[in-house]
């Protein structure tokens, strides 16, 4: 969000006027009259309020020019309703004016908004497929992954669209005196608890047959989640040596699975 920058909506807002409390006084009293030019008048005087609270949203990853039109609809509505005879200070009247358009507008624009069983269905499809990548050792398709939690392949699609970006299940939900709960900790896992530790003895036992490399790459990418860039800047080697690595490493515990 580039506050810096000197035009915003092409306003230069370097150049903006700043009105003196007697100029202030005039302008309101003609704009009571109908008077639309000090109306205008007294805007642009007053287009700094709306800088200085935009610059609170500087982490809302918002456009702006997007920002900056939001809090002057917010200064006009303070305008046509502010009373002087209250003998509070403009500026004390607006600001909070401007900060509430700008809030509404964050909110209304957000993200759509997912329902709980949608957002339900996602994080399944995200824990059916992590689990299938590491069980299988290539990822999974839609059909694989809705047969594993036995939903609909297009209600599958529809749950993952939906939340636009996929969370992964390590993104912390919910904190409390230290203790972290995450995606992961809120899915259960409706398949046998027997089958699958018996699935996690033969990977550990293919990953026995790596080298100290190998194994440390493997479980950085598949058990720990990260990137071949991850893994290359956290080792200390090229992504394609690791990207080499890692496919020399998933062939020998293929080979060992298969038997």
């Amino acid at each position: 969000m580039a506050l810096g920058k000197v035009e915003i909506c092409g306003v230069n807002t370097a150049k903006l006027p700043v009105l003196k409390n007697e100029e202030k006084e005039e302008l309101f009293i003609k704009i009571k009259e109908g008077d639309e030019e000090a109306r205008e008048q007294y805007i642009k005087g007053n287009l700094r309020l709306v800088l200085s609270v935009i610059k609170r949203f500087s982490q809302a990853n918002e456009n702006v020019d997007d920002l900056f039109q939001i809090g002057c609809i917010g200064l006009i509505k303070a305008i046509d309703n502010f009373n002087p005879e209250l003998e509070v200070k403009f500026s004390t009247y607006a600001v909070p004016m401007i900060i509430g358009e700008i809030r509404r507008f964050l909110r209304d624009n957000n993200a759509i908004r997912v329902s709980r069983s949608l957002k339900d269905t996602a994080y399944k499809a995200i824990y059916a497929k992590e689990s299938l990548t590491k069980k299988n050792l290539k990822e999974p398709t839609i059909v694989e992954i809705a047969e594993e939690i036995g939903i609909p392949k297009e209600d599958v699609v529809y749950a993952l669209d939906a939340i636009q970006n996929p969370m992964s299940l390590y993104e912390p939900v919910y904190t409390e005196g230290g203790d972290t709960l995450y995606v992961m900790d809120q899915i259960s896992d409706k398949k046998s608890r027997e089958e699958n530790w018996i699935e996690n003895i033969s990977l550990s036992e293919a990953m026995k047959r790596l080298n100290e490399r190998e194994n440390e790459i493997i479980t950085l990418r598949f058990f720990e989640g990260k990137t071949q860039m991850e893994v290359a800047e956290y080792i200390g080697i090229s992504q394609a040596q690791v990207s080499r690595l890692e496919k020399n490493a998933l062939h020998i515990m293929k080979k060992y699975l298969a038997f």
